[in-house]
């Protein structure tokens, strides 16, 4: 899997892809490295399944507050709802 994903970082610039990093680095901890997958098809579910049902909506965030990205999504939905 690491050979398919390739840089999103600006030529020169190291951080740019640092959230990306340890996205990739936390979700391959917490599932992936886990288990054996007898097909592609597999890892896809396992992997969406991580990131729909657990990652966004379960997992806190430090950078967030200790809050999910879909609490984080809901404020921001209605911070720009009131501003309307």
């Amino acid at each position: 899997m690491d050979r398919i994903l390739q840089s999103i970082s600006r030529k020169a610039n190291c951080w740019d892809n640092a959230v990306a990093e340890s996205f990739f680095k936390t979700s391959k901890a917490e599932t992936v490295y886990h288990r054996k997958f007898m097909d592609q098809q597999s890892v896809k579910l396992e992997v969406f399944g991580y990131i729909e049902a657990f990652y966004n909506t379960e997992r806190t965030h430090s950078a967030l507050g200790y809050k999910t990205p879909k609490q984080i999504e809901e404020i921001l939905l209605e911070k720009e709802r009131l501003a309307v």
